[in-house]
């Protein structure tokens, strides 16, 4: 599974010109705890409820407030007008649509981020993938995992007879069985049962009439 079957692709975002109170009402609007920010569709950068917190926590006050609280008339007194391009990360963590999600854990948990802007070759904003998109994919029940191996791949997807394969989902790991036409039909229903959300593994015990040699030669052997 890849973070392009779990990320999202329409991220609220903003720019580095936008008021503080802007960013922070977006936040709070849409209860993220972080933007993407913007310039001509690329990323430059990245503003969370940290950077506001890190922010006010500079401020000679009596007390701690949030930013986002004394925006929002938490606080005594007004604060000057800022911009997101004064308190956002510019040193943005990003990862590729391609990655693993295992890939996506490890950089989380080694920054201790909460969540990774996804960005194309040139560095533009195409997704954002979280970790409460890691821990939710999965936490899905492993009967509707087996529901849409078999309807959205094997039937939709590869044209296959509803009873063609054997499915099997246990905690996440997915045995495929049966006996399938060609080497074809076997290595992409295994590959493409990966990209299903809450599937951790696949064991394919899958079988096959014909080897077909040019998939042969590009992928290793499969049960036969």
């Amino acid at each position: 599974m890849n973070v392009l079957d779990l990320m999202t692709t329409d991220p609220i975002t903003t720019t580095a010109d936008a008021s503080l109170k802007e960013a922070a009402r977006l936040m709070m609007d849409n209860q993220v705890s972080g933007l993407p920010v913007l310039d001509g569709g690329k990323l430059v950068g990245i503003v969370t409820e940290g950077d506001y917190l890190r922010r006010e926590a500079d401020r000679e006050q009596p007390y701690r407030l949030s930013l986002l609280q004394a925006l929002f008339g938490g606080a005594d007194g007004e604060h000057e007008v800022e911009n997101v391009s004064d308190v956002m990360t510019t040193k943005v963590h990003t990862i590729d649509a391609a990655a693993t999600i295992s890939e996506a854990a490890r950089v989380m948990a080694k920054r201790n981020i909460k969540r990774l802007p996804v960005v194309d070759g040139d560095g533009a904003l195409i997704g954002v993938i979280s970790r409460a998109d890691i821990v939710n994919a999965f936490t899905k029940p492993d009967e509707v995992i087996e529901d849409e191996i078999r309807e959205d791949v094997a039937v939709r997807l590869l044209f296959l007879h509803r009873d063609a394969v054997g499915i099997e989902v246990a905690d996440g790991v997915v045995t495929l069985s049966g006996r399938l036409e060609n080497r074809t039909e076997a290595h992409l229903l295994e590959e493409l049962s990966k990209r299903v959300a809450g599937v951790v593994r696949v064991k394919s015990k899958l079988e096959f009439d014909v080897d077909d040699e040019r998939i042969g030669k590009r992928y290793p052997p499969l049960v036969s």
